[in-house]
């Protein structure tokens, strides 16, 4: 089976299945598939023909709010992952934006939505595990960056590799290449240029130093997700979900 999907209308399409755990075993195919909003598909049927029995949607309201008026066919759940719309947290990350390169605010923004939206990522990662029987479609505009996080944190649960989650986290880079290209060329100064080309780079050594602080702040993914609330037991769920018949040991 292929990784990379061809869901018309979308860019940045890819089944969490495929990639090698700790312990020799393989996340499997099926389980949670990652994406760019899902709103932009040519035919919502997609999701039917695939499977998805469940939505999670990180995006924030206003962002939901331009969809129009059609209704998925499958159930969504709205998780606002980075809060609520709030304009002085927004103008404070542009400043921080425009002040280094894009893989230094990447790694700090990273961390800094980890820590201070902790509960959400734990609400979304719940929403995942308890899911009905199928797919579960993870998504919110581009599929890189609050997919990215919480797709990171479901394959290091997994027992999937530092590296291998990186590299996943990578390929948004070079499936978004094109669209962003065009975006970053449209900027109308130079300050929204250096703005829009932070989210053209999507650099598996930024994912990499993430996670690594991330388990070192807290001593593992498992162990971050319950303090974000989480229980073990849907963790667990999760975990052997992801992994087919393999126990977690994660």
């Amino acid at each position: 089976m292929r990784r990379t999907l061809d869901w018309g209308g979308l860019e940045n399409v890819r089944d969490l299945g495929g990639l090698a755990t700790a312990d020799g075993g393989m996340t499997q195919f099926g389980v949670i598939v990652r994406a760019d909003n899902v709103r932009r598909l040519r035919s919502l049927q997609t999701l039917v023909d695939h499977g998805v029995s469940r939505v999670v949607d990180l995006r924030f309201p206003a962002e939901r709010d331009e969809d129009g008026l059609d209704t998925l066919p499958v159930e969504v759940v709205h998780v606002s992952l980075l809060g609520e719309w709030d304009d002085d947290y927004r103008e404070a990350l542009e400043a921080r934006m425009v002040q280094t390169d894009p893989p230094e605010y990447l790694r700090w923004s990273y961390l800094e939505f980890l820590d201070r939206f902790a509960p959400n990522f734990g609400t979304a990662v719940r929403a995942i595990a308890l899911a009905p029987p199928g797919t579960v479609c993870v998504h919110c505009v581009g599929g890189r960056d609050r997919t990215g996080l919480v797709s990171a944190l479901v394959l290091r649960l997994a027992g999937v590799s530092i590296a291998d989650v990186a590299q996943d986290y990578a390929q948004s880079e070079e499936r978004l290449a094109a669209g962003h290209a065009r975006w970053v060329a449209a900027a109308p100064d130079a300050d929204e240029r250096a703005r829009r080309l932070v989210f053209a780079e999507a650099p598996a050594q930024v994912m990499e130093d993430v996670v690594r602080e991330l388990e070192r702040r807290h001593g593992s993914v498992r162990a971050y997700l319950v303090a974000a609330g989480v229980s073990p037991e849907a963790l667990h769920g999760l975990s052997t979900r992801l992994r087919g018949d393999a126990v977690s040991r994660t």
